[in-house]
């Protein structure tokens, strides 16, 4: 198979498309720089209203706030505090890290959201993030060298989750070709194993929580697409927080249209959609065995206007 894009030689057109159209991956973006630029703001207004005597000026990246949303490596305090398994994929303590995270988010993104639609990528996002937890916490209670820092140790960032994101999207369509400025055309499949290859070796030298947790979301990007072929799709887990996310920002409709016409029965209604995701699941099939270049114009229209649906 050999996919072929250039939807990356105009990054501006793409960007205000994105976020003209409010998609999963607009929202998950926004969700990212608001918390980002929130706890910053916060961080600012602690460090000016600190006495002007104080001994020790506040530089540190990591916040007070930004502790209670990290996830510890310790059970203990993760069971005090719960929530950070959520929303420690929410939470950055640099511009750079951020930036990095969000350019990779886009990246990916940007590709799975034209193949698998929104609600996949959400629930990919959120459960690469936990899995990502689950290989922190547990390298940290598991292997002695860990054992001096696991009761001071927290991990945060978005980087799991969007690695899931990247592995899972190259694992459905492994051989898509990037183009990319000054490197040329890269298949995808490298682009994934590059990233997961350089957090591997990356863990004995520094930052070894979030290289560990990267990884832990590259698991489950790989394991959830491998899944997803055979007839079991994980994410509809995360239905109701997909449904939300597009309660919350779908945009409202300006004037209120009054059809004539009769109004279909709930028997009809159900009817057409199944043999609406039936037509769908066809065409992803012909793609695992094909590729999309094999789709027809048509079949390439209905997949699209789906993924705008989810």
């Amino acid at each position: 198979m050999y996919y072929q894009t250039n939807t990356y030689n105009t990054p501006g057109a793409g960007w205000k498309e994105l976020f003209r159209g409010k998609s999963a991956l607009s929202i998950l973006l926004l969700i990212n720089v608001a918390v980002f630029v929130l706890i910053s703001l916060i961080r600012l207004f602690a460090f000016l209203y600190q006495p002007h005597d104080a001994e020790v000026i506040i530089v540190q990246p990591v916040s007070a706030i930004a502790q209670w949303l990290a996830v510890p490596a310790s059970v203990t305090m993760l069971l005090q505090r719960p929530w950070t398994l959520i929303s420690y994929m929410f939470l950055h303590e640099t511009l750079l890290h951020i930036l990095f995270n969000m350019l990779i988010l886009y990246f990916g993104g940007r590709i799975f959201m034209e193949y698998l639609g929104g609600k996949k990528m959400v629930a990919t996002y959120l459960f690469g993030g936990i899995m990502g937890a689950a290989f922190y916490i547990g390298a940290f209670n598991v292997f002695p060298v860990f054992a001096g820092v696991v009761d001071q140790s927290v991990a945060l960032g978005a980087s799991a989750s969007v690695l899931a994101i990247l592995v899972a999207i190259a694992t459905f369509i492994p051989d898509y070709t990037v183009n990319f400025m000054f490197v040329g055309k890269i298949k995808l499949k490298y682009i994934a194993l590059i990233f997961v290859a350089i957090d591997l070796l990356s863990i004995e030298k520094s930052n070894p929580g979030g290289h560990i947790a990267h990884l832990g979301g590259a698991v489950w990007g790989f394991v959830y697409i491998m899944a997803l072929k055979k007839g079991t799709d994980m994410s509809k887990i995360f239905a109701p927080i997909s449904k939300l996310f597009r309660k919350l920002f779908a945009p409202k409709p300006k004037l209120r249209v009054h059809y004539s016409q009769r109004p279909m029965t709930d028997d009809q209604y159900n009817k057409n959609r199944a043999e609406h995701q039936k037509k769908i699941d066809a065409i992803l099939d012909k793609i695992s065995k094909s590729g999309y270049e094999s789709l027809s114009r048509e079949e390439k229209d209905m997949l699209f206007k789906a993924s705008k649906k989810e």
